[in-house]
């Protein structure tokens, strides 16, 4: 293992225990159809259990995950990606309502600088003023996967927009296996947080494995097709989910807990 996953398990025995009814009403920002359900689809099944509005916004429309199947073209594996979402999002109690798929093109998510940034961040921005979420789960601002990195972009820079701002935690997907020491926090940068899911893996399980075309061979015409293999899902059969957050102000909404800083 080498340091960097090994600083990324450090965040885990150091994160606070989070109290969720802090987050409130909430709005999950996720590149793929898949990413809600890995990165939080514990925090958002126990929010809706609680009666908080939850709404997901997926922003890539996922089609390079088999890029070159013959009997899933572009168009057809979109919609079997984003039916899996909605499977996905109903297991975990979040209405067909309340789900908007943006379909920037998967792998070219828009950067800062590029063509395509300001619409995209214009278009997050309304659907902020819209929602008015007290929180929004993004992933983690230097997630290995260029996606990844490019939807904390937009959303920073739709939320750098609002004078009235909501709370943003950011979510780990891939800095467990793929991270690097250039990845990982720097001291005094983030605060990490827990959630504990114990009582929702069931439901968390299920929704991953919605996503059928994630977690198995159905579309088996592509050899360079990316698939969520039990190894790589490995760490997300963990009875929590962590999120890191800018210390912005004095947390007030956990328990006491050690130090929480990671060290490059």
């Amino acid at each position: 293992m080498n340091s960097g996953i090994d600083k990324a398990h450090i965040l885990d025995e150091l994160a606070r225990t989070a109290d969720l009814d802090t987050l409130g009403d909430t709005l999950v920002v996720a590149p793929h159809p898949d990413d809600e359900s890995l990165g939080c689809g514990g925090t958002i099944a126990q929010l809706c259990q609680r009666g908080y509005a939850v709404h997901v916004l997926f922003i890539s429309d996922g089609t390079m995950s088999h890029p070159k199947s013959m009997s899933y073209p572009a168009d057809r594996l979109r919609q079997v990606r984003e039916q899996e979402a909605l499977d996905a999002l109903r297991i975990l109690g979040v209405p067909r309502e309340n789900v908007i798929f943006m379909r920037q093109k998967d792998t070219q998510v828009a950067m800062p600088n590029s063509l395509y940034f300001s619409n995209a961040v214009d278009c997050i921005h309304d659907l902020l003023l819209i929602y008015r979420p007290t929180t929004v789960l993004v992933p983690w601002r230097r997630d290995p996967h260029r996606d990844h990195r490019a939807t904390w972009h937009q959303l920073a820079a739709a939320v750098d927009k609002l004078e009235d701002k909501p709370r943003v935690l950011e979510y780990l997907i891939w800095l467990w296996e793929l991270g690097t020491e250039q990845d990982m926090p720097e001291k005094n940068e983030m605060l990490a947080w827990r959630v504990p899911i114990e009582s929702v893996m069931d439901l968390r399980n299920r929704a991953i494995s919605a996503h059928r075309s994630q977690v198995s061979r159905m579309i088996d015409d592509d050899p360079t097709a990316f698939y969520l293999s039990p190894e790589l899902l490995e760490h997300f059969k963990e009875p929590r989910e962590l999120f890191l957050e800018e210390p912005k102000h004095e947390p007030h909404y956990a328990s006491a807990q050690p130090e929480y800083h990671v060290f490059r």
